[in-house]
């Protein structure tokens, strides 16, 4: 049998499902439901898992003190208040822990601003084993509001999330997967062509409009930039990342990746291994460009390529004093690189994932091609790393300071090389190949770095 359960009329609780490790609230069984202190409420979702996100302030004497939570919604109903005004409002489910129990209650949400007590407890949400003692206060253990300093050291609580994936390609195969994982794990995802997008900046909050309206605060953008609008691609993202949404990668280290002359820059500046590689302006400069990544043949490449667009092998010295002129002809940023023959048309793709390598695949160029871009028809195969790759592989997406990242990597005579870095990496080649979750690697990477923390305003 059940020992007797009691409280006084005024407790301390946790709600960790939302995130709220300490609240002040006033047991009252003269109200059918409970009801919690929402400022802000924004519906989101879909119509079959809608969900709400609202912001509490949880000690009425410190108003400058915010979380925002959100939950599944389960219902919308009519409350009568204490003072005879009808509202609807949001139902959502959330475990409430009070002492050393814990159980499930029903919640409406509503503005308390002028309450007292941020959260009234209900007479349904009190058991038939629970005896409320109308003069007795705080008879249940005490907590304390400085819980809410500790909320970025502690472990987080989950919760639904709202989540734009940046893509002009909402059908391919990475889009795809990442709104599956990120719904079967209870987020909801809207898929964002970055072209529509246009910015509002100016004296209040910077905006991000879509379809001619303003779109709402996100918790996480998934950056899926194409190549061929990188520059307004991270303007958007920056225009983000202003509202305060976590950026899965940053406007500035997809920019860096994406300019192959900085990326090669900064590895070499930390002493990571690259391919020899030569840049230079002047057509005076060709014949000695070419000896210094040690002559043909050499791979010339543009700045901006991408799935081995704009790269091409140049077997002679006479085929690269041509190429090379015919790209500055066209006014084109373009590097030399040196061309490891001993690699035979084979890179390594290692996938990092939050300075974690969590797959890599062999990637090897069909006959009579040296590029082994999947989207080349090359083809793919796990491979198992040696610490040496895969300890090279998380220095240099942390160098390019990326979160997710494709690290392709060369076998030399010498080492690895470093042959470049994708920041918007392809997922149906490793997850096909390796048959692992990588989408839901990346959602629960996010997860680690979105959550109901508490901030100072």
């Amino acid at each position: 049998m059940n020992e007797t359960f009691t409280l006084g009329w005024e407790e301390w609780v946790a709600l960790p499902q939302l995130g709220l490790p300490a609240l002040k609230v006033k047991v009252d069984t003269g109200a059918r439901t409970s009801s919690l202190h929402a400022a802000v409420i924004e519906p989101f979702g879909t119509e079959k898992n809608p969900q709400v996100r609202f912001l509490i302030h949880p000690d009425p004497n410190h108003p400058d003190l915010e979380v925002i939570c959100s939950a599944p919604v389960i219902d919308r109903r009519n409350v009568t208040s204490s003072n005879g005004e009808t509202e609807l409002r949001y139902v959502i489910e959330a475990n409430i822990t009070m002492g050393d129990r814990t159980w499930k209650i029903e919640l409406t949400l509503a503005n308390r601003e002028s309450m007292a007590y941020r959260m009234l407890l209900g007479r349904t949400a009190i058991s038939d084993d629970m005896i409320v003692d109308a003069n007795g206060s705080f008879l249940q253990p005490t907590l304390s509001f400085e819980a809410y300093k500790n909320t970025r050291t502690t472990k987080l609580a989950k919760r639904s999330l709202r989540i734009a994936l940046l893509s002009r390609e909402p059908d391919n195969y990475s889009s795809r997967r990442l709104v599956e994982a990120a719904e079967a794990k209870g987020h909801s995802v809207e898929i964002i062509d970055t072209k529509r997008c246009y910015l509002r900046m100016g004296d209040l909050l910077p905006e991000v409009h879509y379809d001619g309206r303003a779109l709402p605060r996100y918790d996480a953008i998934i950056p899926r930039i194409g190549a061929s609008v990188t520059e307004y691609g991270m303007a958007v993202l920056r225009q983000f990342a202003n509202t305060g949404a976590y950026c899965l990668n940053s406007a500035e280290a997809i920019g860096a990746s994406r300019d192959k002359l900085l990326a090669h820059q900064i590895l070499s500046a930390a002493k990571i291994g690259t391919p020899t590689t030569a840049f230079a302006s002047s057509p005076k400069d060709t014949k000695d460009l070419i000896e210094l990544v040690g002559g043909a043949p050499v791979v010339v490449k543009l700045l901006s390529s991408t799935q081995g667009k704009g790269v091409v092998l140049a077997e002679t010295r006479k085929a690269a004093e041509s190429l090379v002129d015919a790209f500055r002809g066209l006014d084109a940023n373009f590097l030399i690189q040196e061309f490891v023959a001993e690699s035979k048309g084979a890179d390594i793709r290692c996938f990092v994932i939050g300075n974690k390598v969590v797959g890599a695949i062999k990637r090897q160029a069909k006959e009579g091609e040296f590029r082994s871009n999947l989207h080349r028809g090359g083809a793919a195969t796990p491979v198992r790393l040696t610490k040496t790759m895969r300890d090279i592989a998380r220095k240099a997406t942390r160098q390019l300071n990326l979160s997710v990242a494709g690290v392709d990597i060369l076998e030399s005579s010498s080492g690895p090389k470093v042959l470049e870095i994708n920041s918007s990496p392809g997922l149906e080649g490793i997850e096909k190949a390796t048959e692992k979750d990588i989408a839901t690697l990346i959602i629960e990477h996010i997860e680690t770095k979105v959550s109901p923390l508490s901030r100072r305003r």
